[in-house]
């Protein structure tokens, strides 16, 4: 990192320092001061280092992106939004340009003791859970510290044992303004027995570069059942980096669904613990680019005790010069026996100039286990197209037959129909050819 850089940060963090949500909380000042250290030691993680071999982010860094938005009448984008996120799709919580937008937003009741809202309001109203929770994970590179040093606002879901939210809560970030860099931060808790579906949605219209840096907590306590998906369909000028961090306990059950459609750059990194016993993982990934759109996705598993079970799919598809990267990552620790855990990486390329690293992985330090993983790459198979083609079927329409056949496989794995058939909308108007089977839901 430049000294100009360094120094551009520096007077960012002053300046902001004394604005950002929850200032008058000495634990968070606290917290802040200490990330942003950690930030200047660590700098931008560069491709020397192993996790980063095949992801450049230099030209996050060179960027002097700017942190403040501009002020604005949010409610010029509700026809858009409407579009993106319906308002009668369950709960609401909208961010324009990383500020919370209340007009845009809208929840149904709240069961009793649950608390649904923004990070800004969480500070005011249950400062000390969320100090436990912003405290859960110390920063792994300078992305996570810059979050950790920046973060003013984020949504926030706390439910008490038993408490079950029966609608879908959808969160949309979405981004207008050139040059800004934004920093979420999120947090969903669900207590013995809770259970909740969250969907964030990141989403950009400007032609202009700007930077998302998100992280998001997630707690599943004994019991209790959590379904979180994110779609990444940001503007094909964004940069965007995304942790999210699981802790899956006794019995209990989390399905993380990942979609990445959008953005210059993207990574995402999903890190999930099974810390208890019969504690259950699902991960279900796709990621839909072109042109030179780079996508990256990180994941790990950590099987840390007896009877736990992980089932890994993610699928991608890849046209132009564009570039994936896909590592996954499952270690069964030395005491965790009976565990059951399934990986797959499959990639479908549909020109000579994209490419692919896939690195599936399997460490097992216990002796009484059922693992499997594997990878695949390759390209359209010519035997299903020619079949196609000689039933009258045009070669575009049938090259678009395939390729979706091949992707909604991760689709269908989305439990609500809602949430699928939107995907699927998205899906088809990335598809060359896409135009044909728009009847598709």
């Amino acid at each position: 990192m430049s000294e100009s850089t360094r120094e551009h940060y520096r007077d960012a963090f002053r300046t902001m320092a004394g604005t950002l949500a929850g200032v008058e909380l000495p634990w968070l000042r606290k917290a802040r001061r200490h990330a942003f250290d950690r930030f200047e030691a660590l700098g931008f993680p560069g491709t020397q280092l192993e996790a980063w071999k095949y992801t450049n982010v230099m030209s996050i860094a060179k960027p002097h992106w700017h942190f403040m938005p501009s002020d604005g009448d949010h409610t010029d984008y509700a026809r858009l939004i409407d579009d993106l996120v319906p308002a009668d799709a369950g709960g609401r919580i909208v961010f324009v340009n990383g500020r919370h937008a209340p007009k845009l937003s809208s929840l149904p009741p709240l069961p009793e003791g649950a608390f649904v809202g923004t990070l800004a309001q969480a500070m005011r109203r249950i400062p000390d859970r969320i100090e436990s929770i912003m405290a859960r994970r110390a920063p792994e590179d300078g992305f996570a510290a810059l979050n950790g040093a920046f973060r003013s606002d984020g949504y926030v879901v706390v439910l008490p044992p038993g408490c079950a939210l029966d609608w879908p809560l959808h969160v949309l970030f979405f981004s207008s303004e050139a040059a800004l860099a934004m920093h979420p931060f999120n947090a969903v808790v669900a207590e013995r027995g809770a259970r909740c579906s969250v969907v964030e949605q990141f989403a950009g219209i400007t032609d202009e570069a700007y930077f998302v840096n998100t992280a998001t907590e997630i707690v599943a306590d004994e019991e209790a059942e959590i379904q979180h998906c994110r779609i990444q369909q940001e503007a094909r000028t964004a940069f965007h980096i995304a942790h999210v961090g699981a802790s899956v306990r006794r019995a209990s059950h989390f399905t993380s669904h990942s979609f990445a459609f959008g953005g210059a750059l993207s990574r995402t990194q999903i890190d999930t613990r099974l810390d208890a016993e019969d504690a259950q993982a699902d991960l279900n990934g796709l990621y839909f680019v072109s042109a030179r759109q780079h996508v990256d996705h990180h994941t790990r598993i950590d099987h840390e005790v007896p009877r736990g079970t992980s089932r890994e799919y993610y699928r991608g598809v890849l046209d132009g010069a564009s570039h994936g990267v896909f590592d996954g990552r499952v270690i069964v620790h030395q005491d965790a026996q009976q565990t059951n855990a399934h990986q797959s990486n499959d990639n479908l390329l549909l020109s000579r100039s994209a490419e692919i690293d896939t690195k599936p992985q399997l460490e097992i330090h216990a002796d009484d286990v059922k693992c499997t993983h594997g990878a695949t790459v390759g390209q359209l198979d010519e035997s299903p197209l020619f079949y196609l083609r000689s039933r009258g079927i045009d070669e575009r329409m049938a090259r678009a037959l395939l390729v979706w056949s091949f992707a909604r496989v991760s689709v269908d794995r989305v439990e609500s129909a809602a949430l699928r058939s939107r995907l699927t909308q998205q899906l088809l108007a990335r598809l060359p050819g896409g135009e044909y089977l728009r009847g598709l839901s």
